[in-house]
């Protein structure tokens, strides 16, 4: 049975003749195995040609890839970004452009972002590396940034900290992000930011108040004017302060995180993306506190807010797995655990 799954994720990708965005079939494999499968592929340029379109067409699906991550509509990804980067290779082969290098490093990226959500991290740090490279033959500065930042949390997720500090303080520092605008502000702070939550994961609770304290004032420093580019990952107060419910969890203070937690409008927040990270945060927050009964509850508001992100990331799958383990359970853990493929 298996092998079978696997191979139907693997199909899913020769799926070229299918339209942009066309959903993955329900009844088959979790969708995060069919998007990692399809990426794989993609990357190692396996399947079929695809389709013939223009320049513009691409861009018009990034732009709606991006709509269907900040959703989290994954099934759509799981079909709409390995076709982006087959069709972006091939427009690239046929005569390279600036603009057909940017629309490759803009996909590139955005498959790294869910590769790190599925814990994918060799095959993230290959699309990151290849985001970097295109952004460059695009001299795109924000694309390059992003791809270091992207370098960054890839490292740390590693264990290698110094590098992940270096990659993300020497990308705040880059001078094309001080001529970017409002836009190279943004990405100024997420590099801080990271650097930030790479301190927390050391254990060094004041150097990451000290930094998540300098990304807040560059977010404060945006309010009130036109927002942001959007693959600035919308860079804000708010985002700063999701930020410090995990980056408080991972540098040994939970009750800090909750402070956070309540202090953040979770409706505020920028996409449906973005709320069901607060979410997760939050409910590994109660997890540390020993507050089980809240842990629970959270993640179910969280199934409700993005069914597919919830059920398909690892990491809310471990901490299922590890409430099943290490208590009573009820009704609603259990039908959770099971619409996430987690073993009862």
């Amino acid at each position: 049975m298996r092998r079978r799954e696997v191979l139907a994720g693997l199909a899913v990708s020769a799926a070229v003749g299918a339209p942009f965005g066309a959903l993955a079939r329900p009844g088959g494999p979790p969708v995060g195995e069919l998007l990692v499968a399809g990426l794989r592929d993609a990357m190692l340029g396996l399947g079929e040609a695809p389709v013939a379109t223009s320049a513009e067409s691409l861009g018009a699906e990034v732009t709606a890839a991006l709509a269907d991550f900040d959703a989290c509509r994954y099934s759509g990804l799981a079909v709409r970004l390995p076709r982006l980067i087959r069709t972006g290779h091939a427009l690239t082969a046929d005569g390279a452009t600036a603009g057909r290098h940017g629309l490759l490093a803009r996909s590139y990226l955005l498959a790294t972002r869910m590769l790190v959500k599925m814990d994918e991290q060799q095959l993230g740090r290959l699309a990151a590396d290849r985001a970097r490279q295109f952004a460059e033959h695009a001299e795109d500065v924000l694309a390059v940034a992003e791809s270091a930042r992207q370098m960054a949390v890839l490292a740390r997720k590693a264990g290698r900290h110094r590098e992940a500090l270096s990659l993300a303080l020497a990308g705040a520092d880059d001078p094309g992000l001080r001529r970017a605008g409002r836009a190279g502000v943004a990405l100024r702070g997420l590099l801080v930011q990271s650097a930030a939550y790479t301190l927390a994961r050391r254990g060094d609770r004041d150097g990451m108040r000290a930094l998540t304290d300098e990304a807040a004032a560059l977010a404060q420093g945006l309010v009130g004017g036109n927002p942001p580019r959007a693959d600035a990952d919308g860079f804000s107060p708010l985002t700063v302060q999701l930020h410090r419910i995990s980056a408080e969890n991972h540098a040994g203070d939970p009750s800090a995180a909750l402070a956070a937690a309540r202090a953040l409008p979770l409706k505020a927040l920028p996409s449906v993306e973005r709320r069901s990270r607060a979410l997760g945060d939050l409910a590994v927050t109660y997890d540390r506190l020993g507050l089980r009964d809240e842990c629970v509850r959270t993640l179910l508001v969280a199934e409700r807010c993005a069914p597919q992100e919830t059920r398909a990331r690892p990491a809310t799958k471990a901490l299922v797995s590890s409430l099943l383990a290490s208590g009573p359970t009820t009704p609603e853990l259990r039908g959770l655990a099971l619409r996430s493929a987690v073993p009862v």
